[in-house]
């Protein structure tokens, strides 16, 4: 009898997507992947359904449906093109979880039809949680729904709190490399360069997320992700600058004890952790090796500088749908700044003033943040074309 577990991947071309697909190939035996999705890069997700041969997959630029369509013809895979395919696919009765690492607010439709169909969700995309996490985490508590997080820190978090149900967080501390421009002053940043914010000094991830983690702005979103994962209030969660990255964050219980999750910097171990809870698989990842490491350093955020940091904690604590607004906002401001039409300044500053030009919501349904998410992206637009 089959024991293997049947995954479906969305966003299976990107940095997470690549790195999942190489945890499945070093364990034929636990994992097939059932589902394969990617945006718009056909030439790789072709590569990957030829190797892995999944039962179907959904390419959401259906300007590439053909031409991936041809490629696959005797293979025997499905071949389906867009969002609303996407949508409908992850309902499929032969999927046990699914790995939601499809950049940005383009997961969250997915990740929500994954949810409400019941599959268990490897979270890979804090968007979904930043955006509407009230709606995800309810639907997932509705539905029976684990989200088993594939962030370095939330995995950190998830993993110190095993044997420790019953007990309950005190504070949570989430670590930041600090990018590469930790320790730098507004004035030294005026002028970086997209080739610069683009090296990130200890992992490999995709330009947004690098941009994100060179403004902070990826671990404001990881605070509001870990709210909703945990379910914890603003004044339960810190953010400490630790440059080494061996620390992936800590735990802390009201007796004043701390447990810290620690490791070397790789994706794979938390991506593969998800995919195999409550196990832990096998592995030849490399070891840390302490000799090495013979100082661990930590400090304060610099929020004057990297202000996405505070802007984030913000919107969380105003609720509502100004995290959806933020992310809208960021997501357009950053491509901008890849782009090379605004500086590396200006991406907070279109965040921060983005927010205050839009509609506040309290209590937003579904509709809402789809309408906020628009809102967002064209205020944000317009503040870019002047």
């Amino acid at each position: 009898m089959e024991n293997k577990k049947h995954l479906a991947i969305l966003g299976s071309t990107g940095s997470i997507g690549t790195q999942a697909l190489d945890v499945i190939a070093a364990n034929p035996e636990s994992f097939v992947v059932e589902v394969l999705a990617a945006g718009n890069n056909a030439d790789l997700l072709i590569q990957q359904a030829l190797k892995f041969k999944p039962n179907v997959v959904v390419i959401n630029d259906v300007t590439h449906l053909a031409k991936v369509k041809d490629a696959l013809l005797d293979e025997g895979i499905k071949v389906y093109g867009g969002e609303e395919a996407l949508a409908d696919v992850v309902r499929m009765d032969t999927i046990d979880m699914v790995l939601a690492a499809i950049v940005g607010y383009a997961g969250l439709r997915s990740t929500l039809a994954a949810v409400k169909a019941g599959k268990q969700i490897a979270l890979a995309n804090k968007e979904t949680l930043v955006v509407a996490g009230d709606l995800v985490t309810a639907e997932a508590k509705l539905n029976g729904v684990n989200l088993y997080p594939v962030d370095s820190e939330h995995s950190a978090i998830f993993q110190c709190l095993a044997g420790e149900f019953e007990n309950p967080i005190e504070k949570i501390y989430l670590t930041a490399s600090g990018g590469p421009f930790r320790g730098k002053k507004r004035d030294e940043l005026l002028h970086i360069t997209k080739k610069e914010a683009l090296k990130h000094p200890n992992w490999e991830m995709g330009a947004k997320v690098t941009i994100d983690s060179a403004t902070l702005m990826n671990k404001g979103c990881e605070v509001i992700e870990a709210k909703w994962l945990f379910s914890l209030k603003a004044e339960q969660i810190d953010v400490i600058v630790h440059p080494q990255s061996i620390v992936h964050s800590l735990v802390q219980f009201r007796d004043g004890s701390i447990k810290a999750q620690m490791g070397l910097p790789d994706m794979k171990l938390p991506i593969q952790y998800a995919f195999g809870y409550p196990k832990r698989l096998p592995s030849n990842f490399p070891r840390f090796d302490f000799t090495k490491y013979p100082a661990l350093n930590f400090e304060k955020p610099d929020t004057e500088t990297f202000s996405c940091l505070g802007i984030a904690y913000d919107a969380m604590r105003d609720g509502g749908n100004k995290p959806c607004l933020m992310n809208a906002a960021n997501e357009i401001a950053v491509k901008a700044f890849l782009e090379d039409k605004i500086g590396f300044l200006q991406i907070a500053e279109i965040v921060e003033k983005t927010i205050s030009k839009s509609s506040f919501i309290a209590k937003p349904t579904l509709e809402d943040y789809i309408s906020s998410d628009a809102e967002g992206r064209k205020i944000a637009f317009e503040m870019i074309g002047k």
